[in-house]
């Protein structure tokens, strides 16, 4: 008898425990979700309705009606989706729409009255808020590292004795933080071409550059971006997303393992840049939407200080 109790026992403590595990797992998926719903929405002064994690996924019946923003700055611009409900707009979701990507990272996303919904659940306001498309809006994130060095020396960190690196980080004009210096990916542009564009716009101000140094720096970063790694591919849990567009990611690491190639030239801020700098990467950084969780990734990759 007492056996059978036992094992009764170890069967409920068994249960608990997969319930208690799938529980993390699921709470930890939604934290992706987190930049996203503060309540004011940063590019319109709008209220989001606020929900507990519970509350985010589709599939959990709530009472829910969010307010609804769409920037006035994306009327008539030649980069943006119409509005949603002009009878002229009749855009493929989920799949490739002309030369615009339509497709998402993280697979088929729903469409619900004709709008589609963000794939990791709702944020508290509908619309298309300050975003261009409708549905996964494409950037790319060019990580470029070097090992930090002083008088001819790797530093390392005294905790825990692994070598620092740094990443060329951009101060964002719209809202001041610390960012990877990435961008939108044009209709048709291939992500490479992207990553090259944006970090040269944004680092080595090449739009204000004159034809000496702009052929120049395209002509080092080229070389230098032919050798990349991919950090990550997906969703980005950017202040932008709404319940029917969101930012997605491609995010690729350049590293300079000798500084004396991007490393040792001076940073230029530019276009939507307000400073640019190397930045040592640190656990207690924080940055832009989902970047340092980027950053993270190229820390364990090289081995470095975290």
């Amino acid at each position: 008898m007492c056996s059978l109790q036992i094992s009764w026992l170890s069967i409920i403590l068994c249960y608990m425990y997969v319930e208690c595990v799938n529980h993390m797992l699921a709470t930890a998926k939604r934290m992706v979700h987190q930049k996203c719903r503060s309540q004011l929405y940063p590019f319109g002064n709008i209220k989001r309705i606020l929900l507990s994690d519970d509350e985010v996924p589709w599939n959990v019946n709530i009472s829910y009606d969010p307010p609804e923003y769409e920037s006035p700055v994306l009327k008539n611009k030649a980069w943006a989706d119409p509005y949603i409900e002009d009878a002229k707009f009749t855009p493929k979701f989920n799949s490739l729409d002309g030369n615009i990507n339509r497709k998402s990272y993280m697979g088929n996303y729903l469409i619900n009255n004709g709008r589609p919904l963000n794939p990791e659940g709702r944020t508290g306001l509908k619309g298309r808020g300050i975003l261009g498309k409708w549905g996964p809006n494409h950037a790319a994130d060019p990580i470029v590292t070097r090992w930090k060095i002083i008088e001819g020396k790797k530093q390392t960190h005294p905790i825990s004795k692994l070598p620092i690196l740094e990443f060329c980080g951009i101060q964002r004009r719209d809202c001041n933080q610390w960012a990877i210096p990435g961008g939108m990916v044009d209709p048709g542009e291939n992500v490479s071409e992207t990553l090259k564009r944006e970090f040269l716009e944004e680092a080595f101000n090449s739009l204000e550059a004159n034809q000496g140094e702009m052929e120049k720096n395209e002509k080092l970063i080229c070389e230098f971006f032919k050798h990349g790694c991919e950090i990550y591919r997906g969703y980005v849990d950017d202040p932008r997303n709404t319940d029917n567009a969101w930012m997605e990611t491609i995010a690729m690491n350049f590293h300079d393992d000798s500084g004396k190639l991007v490393g040792k030239f001076n940073l230029k801020a530019g276009d939507d840049a307000k400073n640019v700098q190397w930045i040592s990467i640190d656990k207690n950084l924080d940055l832009y939407a989902s970047h340092c969780s980027f950053i993270e990734k190229v820390a364990h990759l090289h081995n470095a200080h975290w």
